[in-house]
């Protein structure tokens, strides 16, 4: 073999290598396996995460009452983390609202039983959904996915001798929100319109308002006292005076907005002045939400 002929193999085998390891290093990384925890918050009312909004969980002999579904992926996952609980039936999953990581596993739980519980509006969107935030709109969701037990105003469940509120929202979140107060346990599952974590999100598109939002969150002040244990969709279990600072970040936030707005400046230049930046460390994810806040408060501001 010719000293070329060597040193041709010789390149052609470090191209090789080196295009092995670009390619290795652009290949996606796979997400790690989602993995269902449940977390008891007090008396019978569990905390369920996995993958999407958080579930709250009542469980005992009478069978499971359930806030959300997540996405219908984890729906196995969630039903072997509750059978550790309890092996009653699922029976009722009401949702707090109408998107996707909420309500993704309706269908799924229904097929196994449980009655599916929402305000008429949330049941709408799912027979016809609004575009999402890439302007796609979604397909209708299965018949079996739409809630069957529909409600518009406040009512009472006794269940697993617990007394649960189902209260139905203004429009907020989303025009279709819904809270639940666990009343022995002292447990209050907000779904989306309060999280812990991040600004709030004035789902527009969907119905929601920041009218409804403020509206909102004096329903979850009066019905949180000093010891509840405070639910949200998605972030930490809180409580009480996490609602306050939270209803007093909105209101801080619109003030100062519609100020801005009032002089004349574009939803750009009050955006550019950061009108959240001395609570964006306290409410954390601040890159993620903060500015989509303050451009959602602008356009809903009369």
């Amino acid at each position: 073999m010719s000293a070329r002929t060597v040193l041709g193999a010789r390149l052609t085998a470090l191209c090789l290598l080196a295009w092995g390891a670009v390619a290795s290093a652009q290949a996606p990384v796979p997400a790690p396996p989602v993995v269902v925890t449940t977390t008891l918050l007090a008396g019978n009312v569990y905390a369920v995460d996995g993958q999407g909004g958080r579930i709250s969980a009542l469980v005992g002999p009478d069978g499971i009452f359930l806030v959300d579904a997540q996405f219908p992926a984890v729906t196995e996952k969630i039903v072997a983390a509750l059978r550790q609980l309890s092996t009653s039936p699922i029976k009722l999953v009401v949702n707090s609202h109408v998107h996707g990581d909420h309500t993704g596993g309706n269908e799924n739980f229904a097929k196994l039983g449980a009655t599916i519980m929402a305000q008429p509006n949330l049941r709408l969107r799912l027979v016809k959904p609004s575009p999402g935030a890439n302007g796609q709109v979604p397909p209708p969701a299965p018949a079996a996915a739409l809630p069957t037990l529909i409600f518009d105003k406040p009512f009472t469940l006794m269940m697993n001798g617990e007394t649960v509120q189902i209260v139905p929202l203004t429009p907020s979140h989303t025009d279709g929100d819904t809270a639940v107060k666990f009343v022995s346990a002292d447990v209050l599952a907000t779904g989306d319109v309060f999280r812990s974590v991040g600004y709030p999100n004035i789902d527009r598109s969907n119905g929601g308002t920041l009218k409804g939002l403020l509206e909102s969150m004096d329903t979850f002040l009066s019905l949180a006292g000093p010891n509840t244990k405070v639910s949200p969709g998605h972030g930490d279990i809180t409580n009480r005076a996490a609602l306050q600072a939270h209803k007093d970040v909105i209101i801080t936030v619109r003030d100062r907005v519609a100020k801005m707005k009032s002089q004349g400046m574009t939803v750009e230049q009050i955006v550019a002045t950061k009108p959240t930046a001395d609570f964006d460390a306290k409410v954390g994810n601040a890159a993620a939400s903060a500015d989509r806040f303050v451009q959602q408060v602008f356009a809903d501001l009369r």
